[in-house]
């Protein structure tokens, strides 16, 4: 049935557009020959004129779609396309009546006024029916009930402000009636939007706010509406949000759009990710896309937080096969679950086992006869590390060690290691685990390379801190705020680099798609820009709570853990920087490694940490990473437990 109804509305709008195009016909000739005179001259030839100029338009504009648009939604470009198809028609009438007649039927004169009416037939109703439907009757109604809808003052007034005012009038937003814009733009401000007044800048929110209530149009929320909005300022708005008591939110990215089809537009509560202090890099879907597709991928610590979003990316990116590899059976079966449901087409191996154990990555691989792996098990957080050296040494130096080799045994096109940042200048055993797990790939990676032996490049991605991931600040201070507090800061001077879960699979999935064009063992990081402080972070997320740091919820410094740093960094001096073809991505060269002599020395560092020998571990990881500065934390004693990235 509702196929009929839009057959029939189609049929409809032809035949509309056909009648104008007899219209525009009869039109131009009477304005061209005066009423007198009009059917004396044209008796001969106006009933053949018009039915041939009638045949020309409704074929030129059915093979140009004109009346296949909503006349709801005409645009600038319908606009466009009825103007080339109107001129189309009268060129092909002209050039069929000058070989039938030399013109001599048809004054010239009145091909450009046919053309003009034509137009002006077509494109005015369109016009016309799209501001009666967006200021009519439901304009109309909407005015009536404007008391029922939530007052709203948007912050900004580009082009996303202008559609979600539209939408306001009749639409996903009807809800909404923005009584104000802010913009600091000095050219915008006192104009209007669609008869809204642009105020600013948004320095002067408090005032604005208080000049609208004193007319009678507070509002009850502020609508930040750019994707990108300088962090900076934005906490300057946020400070005064608060002191006003509105809450503040913000219109969704295009990017939150990537996974769902719905057409709403639904403000959201400025999230955490808003105040990173960049906005989001945004990398090459389609080459991420053509490196997956229909090929064989494995990912271990397939069930931790960044092992299960990028099982997520890659089986939406149609793999051939998937095979994911982890030590804890609760996490490997709640992604498998996951996965049969979102992706039931992708077939996928499951794998109970640790990285640890080479002779199950020997079997698992000669089986799954993977061409990407993505190696995400590790044992991550610091102070754990930090108390358990040995089984950090295990998982984190050993376990990449045997996936490299594995991957290099089995011909695996491209390895990717996971690494964090605490990885440069490490004061701690994680971070020094990982160094060393990078310097394995990297040696092991060139060596290939020297050799003529480059079927398998391994290239690692060095992290920042991922929001949301465990063990991540930010889901801590979200149950200490959700508990009454306190909020537990180590240091007031600590800060990190921070990146969003999708930012950091991104970079996984766009560094192997550049692995392909490099010399191996290359470093790839994300510009994170500055580091953000976490007094600074704890202090906005209680406030996006809707509460008062220091009077609802108090912050207190407990001290930095050991092995835990000031301030992160991303690159050392030793590693020179080059850039990509992709904007806020960077790469950085190896360190020279002499692969032989590294080989030695983690066999001795392995053997230490197999026999349980903190204190022999940890002069290993000093000889092998110079820069370490152990920590004086006590050796093993507590059991280790693994976890994913």
């Amino acid at each position: 049935m509702q196929t009929r109804l839009r057959i029939n509305r189609t049929y409809a709008v032809a035949a509309f557009d056909v009648a104008m195009v007899a219209i525009s016909f009869a039109v131009a000739l009477l304005l061209r020959r005066g009423v007198g005179n009009f059917w004396h001259e044209s008796s001969g030839f106006f009933i053949e004129g018009i039915v041939a100029f009638c045949v020309i338009a409704a074929i030129v504009f059915w093979r140009m779609r004109v009346y296949r648009g909503f006349w709801r939604y005409t645009s600038s470009r319908d606009v466009a396309k009825i103007g080339w198809a109107a001129a189309i028609t009268v060129l092909i009438f002209v050039a069929l009546l000058f070989v039938a007649t030399r013109l001599e039927a048809f004054p010239r004169s009145a091909l450009p006024i046919n053309f003009l009416v034509l137009v002006a037939l077509l494109i005015g109703p369109r016009i016309l029916y799209r501001s009666f439907m967006e200021r009519g009757l439901s304009g109309f109604f909407q005015r009536a009930n404007d008391e029922h809808r939530i007052p709203v003052l948007l912050l900004g007034a580009g082009d996303d402000a202008e559609l979600f005012m539209r939408a306001s009038l009749s639409g996903s937003a009807a809800s909404y009636r923005v009584v104000g814009l802010i913009d600091d733009d000095e050219a915008k401000i006192g104009r209007h939007i669609h008869g809204v007044r642009v105020y600013g800048p948004a320095r002067d929110l408090t005032a604005i706010v208080r000049s609208l209530k004193q007319r009678g149009t507070q509002p009850q929320r502020l609508i930040l509406t750019p994707d990108a909005f300088d962090p900076d300022r934005l906490r300057d708005v946020l400070d005064a949000a608060e002191g006003l008591a509105l809450p503040l939110s913000r219109l969704p990215r295009m990017t939150d759009f990537q996974s769902g089809d719905s057409a709403a537009i639904n403000i959201k509560p400025v999230a955490i990710e808003d105040l990173l202090g960049r906005p989001q890099a945004a990398l090459d879907g389609k080459e991420m896309a053509a490196l997956i597709r229909d090929r064989r991928v494995c990912v271990t610590g397939a069930g931790g937080s960044i092992g299960a979003e990028l099982c997520r990316q890659i089986a939406g990116h149609e793999p051939a096969h998937m095979t994911l590899i982890d030590s804890s059976e609760f996490n490997l079966y709640t992604i498998d679950m996951e996965l049969s449901e979102s992706y039931p087409n992708v077939t996928r191996t499951m794998v109970l086992g640790d990285v640890r154990d080479l002779g199950r990555l020997n079997s698992t691989f000669e089986a799954a006869r993977p061409q990407l792996v993505f190696h995400a098990a590790a044992l991550k957080h610091v102070h754990m590390v930090e108390a358990n050296p040995n089984e950090g040494v295990l998982t984190n130096v050993l376990g990449t060690r045997n996936v490299a080799d594995s991957c290099v045994a089995h011909g695996v096109a491209v390895m990717v290691l996971i690494s964090s940042d605490k990885a440069v200048h490490p004061t701690n055993v994680m971070g020094a685990t990982k160094r060393i797990a990078e310097s394995y790939c990297q040696a092991l990676g060139l060596s290939l390379a020297a050799k003529g032996d480059a079927h398998t490049r391994l290239v690692t991605v060095r992290f920042g801190n991922v929001l949301a991931s465990s063990g991540s600040v930010v889901p801590l201070f979200q149950r200490q705020i959700a508990a009454g507090g306190p909020v537990t800061v180590t240091d007031p001077e600590v800060s990190r680099y921070f990146m969003t879960t999708r930012e950091a699979v991104q970079l996984v999935l766009q560094a192997s798609a550049l692995s392909a064009r490099g010399a191996g063992g290359e470093i790839f990081v994300l510009d994170m820009g500055e580091p953000v402080l976490i007094k600074d972070l704890a202090s906005q997320m209680i406030r996006l709570a809707g509460l008062t740091p220091g009077k609802n919820i108090e912050i207190i410094y407990t001290g930095l853990r050991p092995g835990e740093k000031l301030v992160e960094e991303l690159f050392h001096e030793k590693e020179l920087l080059s850039d990509t073809p992709i904007a806020g991505l960077q790469r950085a060269s190896s360190r020279p490694t002499d692969l032989t002599q590294l080989q030695a020395q983690i066999e001795r560092l392995c053997a230490a940490a197999n026999a349980r020998n903190s204190d022999a571990a940890r002069a290993e990881i000093g000889v092998i990473v110079p820069e370490f500065r152990s920590s004086d934390a006590n050796p093993d004693n507590v059991t280790g437990h693994r976890a994913a990235q």
